[in-house]
């Protein structure tokens, strides 16, 4: 089913871009939301884009959210946002200074020579990295000012993404920072390094569970799952459908985006054990700003799949 475009309503913007970011897809998204829920959990957290327009719409309030994701490096950053936010942001603001000055070789400075060993000097036993107010801000400052926001590890497990050809790069003023930090420091809010199967042992009936998992890629060209140094295979989106089809049957609210690879076509939209636990593939439309090709970007058909009323969304296509 192929849906047509709808207007949004206002936007609390998150923190960092996020390759698969959801500001774009919000719209249908929104449409798909449950009236009523009981907790919300989001196992691949990325920038969080449902996150604050849940908490930007007052529909968290009163409710537990739980917040996971595989990437050591960005709850590292989220937590330490949420505990020392004044701290992380005279950092950023001493960043964003100097890459106004020196723009990439700032970039490369801060990526090769400070971030790096700093965060390999605070990984963890467990893979936890511990982090520092500084590192949380180049954190956020590399993910501004590298290309297209990507976060992306090398064999070694460094970060290598090379710089952006922004002219103003729109980095995080203390205010923004703020508005995040006090969105994470709810008591009633949880952030977990983990892996999304996690919500399949939290997640109980009547719990609203989105799932943004790294896309199947469309080509063998467009591939972007390094989101971590292990990548996201064709084995990890079925056992991801495995979680999404046990917490349906639940009685748990699912939500999940995806592109429309076969792989993924075949695990939900013509997949009779995905129809039987309630689930429906709406095809919608959305842009996508990641290819190495720049004509290979723009408007592409994504998945939206629910266990939820999708009349609203539906009636874009009669309309």
């Amino acid at each position: 089913m192929v849906v047509g475009r709808t207007r949004g309503c206002a936007l609390t913007r998150p923190l960092l871009k996020w390759a698969g970011g959801k500001r774009q897809l919000l719209p249908f998204l929104r449409r798909c939301y449950p009236s009523q829920f009981n907790r919300y959990l989001e196992p691949f957290f990325g920038s969080g884009a449902v996150f604050f327009d849940l908490h930007g719409s007052g529909r968290l309030e009163d409710r537990d959210a739980i917040m996971i994701d595989s990437n050591a490096d960005l709850i590292g950053c989220y937590r330490m946002v949420r505990d020392s936010p004044e701290r992380v942001a005279d950092e950023l603001e001493r960043l964003a200074r100097a890459h106004a000055r020196r723009g990439a070789e700032h970039y490369y400075l801060v990526r090769d020579a400070k971030f790096n060993p700093l965060r390999a000097s605070l990984r963890q036993a467990d893979g936890d990295i511990v982090y520092a107010p500084e590192l949380a801000a180049m954190f956020i400052y590399l993910n501004r000012t590298g290309f297209n926001g990507l976060f992306r590890l090398n064999a070694r497990g460094d970060f290598n993404v090379p710089a952006g050809r922004y002219i103003r790069p729109a980095i995080p003023d203390r205010e923004a920072l703020m508005h995040v930090a006090n969105a994470l420091r709810s008591p009633r809010v949880t952030l977990i390094r983990g892996s999304f199967e996690a919500a399949g042992d939290l997640a109980r009936a009547g719990d609203f569970v989105y799932f943004d998992p790294p896309y199947a890629p469309l080509s063998v060209t467009a591939n972007f799952t390094s989101y971590t140094a292990a990548r996201f295979t064709e084995d990890d989106q079925a056992r991801l459908q495995h979680t999404v089809l046990e917490l349906a049957r639940r009685g748990c609210y699912v939500v999940v985006s995806n592109s429309t690879a076969p792989e993924i076509t075949a695990l939900y939209e013509t997949n009779t054990a995905a129809e039987r636990a309630g689930l429906r593939a709406i095809r919608v439309p959305a842009r996508r700003a990641i290819n190495s090709n720049p004509s290979r970007r723009g408007v592409v058909e994504e998945f939206v799949i629910t266990n939820g009323p999708v009349a609203d969304v539906l009636a874009e296509v009669s309309g």
